[in-house]
């Protein structure tokens, strides 16, 4: 028996050691199934559900399509998109093996946002055919969780898909984690009793996560902002920026900043890590007293959190086993649920702040530095999420 991985449930809990059999195991045939809401055990029953009884309802959605809300599962439901480019950890494996990865994130949809979702992997890369797949199956769902798609490529996607749909539409390695990261940096500034407009960040990393996780704290009041991506600092005049890139640089690094990790760190406040590289310790005691360390990368974070805390006074990683876990499960089922329930055609920036302060309340007295965010088993958090996008959709 071969153990491949340790999991904590709670900051109280202890490790779960998890073996290669066993994981393989809870996937065969996938971690998925189809549930009927009645029995079809009866030709009474059998006629109601199929024919004779069901062409009387596709008549009446025939003559009036906005029945269909009513009378079908698909406004309710939430299709989870991936080309498999960008897998958390794995990279572009392909849309074959990215299937137990969306399985899994509808299996959450359902446990934390009771919400029906299907995953559906594309055999292509191009924007354009995927576009047009999902513009066609509009029928077939209510709204659209975009997950693992490579960057720049899901920029276009999802500002092309929010154009075509009357429904909700989100790239969740985007928006999902800049939600959550949003709630971790109001439970740690106010755990330091800290104001996020005054604190230095330095975010390593301008993927989709990475571009989302700026914008959402340049609005939320950071002014003090440096980014990097693998060639160093963003900077207005380097010359091989993308647009996308060029666009922040002209939003950030209001000091000017050139070079990489040594001179953007040194008296940072806010180090957040999205990249995948590794942060040494001696650049870490390099930042301000009192710092705050959101490594996110996974598996293995840019520094290993019991070393980050060292130096810094709150620490956050994305896993499961290490306190102050930065999960976009925190966010995306309820964010979905409360879109659907207001019946929004949008997933606006007002709703997404809406959930990234729903988060935080949910933590409430039990504030403290080693408990910024609620645990993604709380289950206090879907609802509370989904009430508040709701409540920010209808105003």
């Amino acid at each position: 028996m071969v153990v491949t991985e340790s999991v904590q449930q709670d900051a109280a809990a202890p490790q779960v050691l998890i073996s290669d059999d066993e994981i393989f195991d809870a996937h065969v045939a996938g971690k998925l199934s189809v549930e009927l809401k009645a029995p079809l055990d009866t030709q009474r029953a059998l006629s109601i559900a199929y024919t004779p009884g069901v062409a009387q309802v596709s008549r009446a959605i025939a003559a009036d399509h906005t029945l269909a809300a009513r009378y079908t599962w698909a406004n309710r439901l939430v299709a989870v998109v991936s080309d498999g480019t960008a897998v958390l950890g794995l990279g572009d494996i392909g849309p074959a093996a990215s299937l137990p990865v969306m399985e899994g994130k509808c299996a959450l949809f359902k446990a934390y946002g009771d919400l029906d979702a299907i995953p559906i992997v594309l055999a292509t890369k191009d924007p354009d055919e995927i576009v047009e797949t999902l513009v066609r199956l509009r029928p077939t769902f209510g709204a659209v969780n975009l997950e693992d798609i490579s960057a720049p490529r899901c920029f276009e996607i999802e500002r092309r898909l929010v154009e075509a749909l009357d429904c909700p539409v989100m790239h969740d390695d985007q928006h999902g984690t800049a939600i959550v990261v949003l709630a971790a940096m109001m439970g740690a500034t106010k755990a330091l009793d800290r104001d996020m407009a005054s604190l230095r960040v330095v975010i390593s990393g301008v993927g989709a996560a990475g571009m989302a996780c700026a914008n959402i704290l340049l609005a939320a009041g950071v002014s003090d902002m440096t980014v990097l991506d693998s060639r160093g600092i963003l900077h207005p005049h380097r010359e091989d920026l993308t647009p996308v890139k060029f666009d922040l640089a002209q939003r950030t690094n209001r000091d000017g900043l050139s070079g990489g990790l040594i001179e953007a760190l040194k008296g940072a406040d806010v180090f957040l890590g999205l990249s995948g590289g590794i942060v040494p310790e001696e650049l870490i005691a390099t930042m301000a007293p009192d710092g705050i360390v959101f490594a996110l990368s996974n598996p293995d974070p840019e520094i290993h959190p019991e070393i980050a805390a060292r130096h810094a006074a709150v620490v956050a990683t994305g896993r499961s086993d290490y306190l102050n876990q930065i999960n976009n499960v925190l966010a995306f089922p309820g964010v979905f649920r409360g879109a659907l329930d207001a019946r929004a055609r949008r997933i606006t920036e007002k709703m997404k702040v809406a959930a990234a302060e729903a988060i935080f309340g949910v933590v409430g007295d039990d504030l403290s530095t080693e408990y910024i965010v609620p645990s993604p088993l709380d289950a206090r958090v879907g609802p509370a999420v989904a009430s508040a996008v709701a409540a920010a959709a209808e105003d």
